[in-house]
């Protein structure tokens, strides 16, 4: 009896602490979470847009009669209510250019069937190795092909000129992307806070080092004028947004 009793004491000792860890990791998120302030479904400047996606953004550029879109969201039903505000056609969007893999990023890939996905290289390990957290490629509801991107590279769609700069840190295959040299989309690479650039936030991101030294690689884009976070909101002020340090 007294044997049962010790076991079932520590059973609850054990559980108490998972819970309780669970807990304040909930709590953490939750608070991290409260501080995002994502863009409000419109159009930005002329031929992008804005979709708000509870606490995320994607982007969408319209290149004549057809679309590309910068990451693609996590709820396919409210996605869907907000595209139609704007009378866009999810079926036309043709590409799908992702920062990364998170879940608030890729879940509702299954929305843009006709999209082919472009992704960092260097994200594959993580796409491949980490699931179910994070999208991968080989799940049979997704059936977009999909293309790896290398640092610098140049994807031409219609009139649109995308330059894949790979920004490690939040992920290892963060990846950033300059359209028409004008329009910088950082997805979760970098915040906005008061119009400067800053760190990504700290509860989500693998390697602050890293995510540090990638924001060389984004601040001295000549031609440059908008910058597009994931969670934090835009700025059409990208010379003043980069001006300034990360510590």
């Amino acid at each position: 009896m007294n044997r049962k009793l010790r076991i079932n004491w520590q059973t609850i000792k054990v559980t108490t602490v998972v819970l309780l860890l669970a807990s304040i990791s909930v709590m953490k998120l939750q608070a991290q979470t409260s501080k995002m302030e994502p863009t409000e479904t419109k159009e930005i400047v002329k031929g992008i847009y804005s979709i708000k996606d509870s606490f995320v953004n994607l982007f969408i550029l319209q290149d004549g009669d057809g679309y590309i879109v910068v990451d693609a969201g996590t709820n396919v039903g409210y996605i869907t209510q907000e595209l139609e505000k704007l009378k866009i056609n999810p079926d036309k969007v043709t590409a799908m250019f992702l920062t990364h893999s998170h879940p608030d990023h890729v879940a509702a890939v299954a929305l843009f069937k006709n999209a082919t996905i472009y992704l960092s290289n260097t994200e594959l390990p993580t796409v491949a190795t980490e699931k179910p957290q994070y999208l991968t490629l080989n799940k049979t509801e997704y059936k977009n092909k999909y293309v790896l991107l290398n640092d610098q590279q140049v994807v031409r769609i219609k009139s649109l000129s995308v330059k894949a700069i790979q920004t490690p840190g939040h992920t290892p295959g963060s990846i950033s992307y300059l359209v028409n040299d004008k329009y910088l989309f950082v997805g979760d690479a970098f915040s906005l806070v008061n119009g400067k650039v800053a760190k990504p936030n700290e509860g989500y991101t693998k390697d602050m080092k890293s995510a540090i030294a990638s924001f060389d690689k984004i601040k001295r884009l000549p031609k440059a004028e908008y910058i597009f976070t994931a969670h934090t909101g835009y700025s059409s002020d990208y010379k003043t947004a980069v001006q300034t340090e990360l510590k």
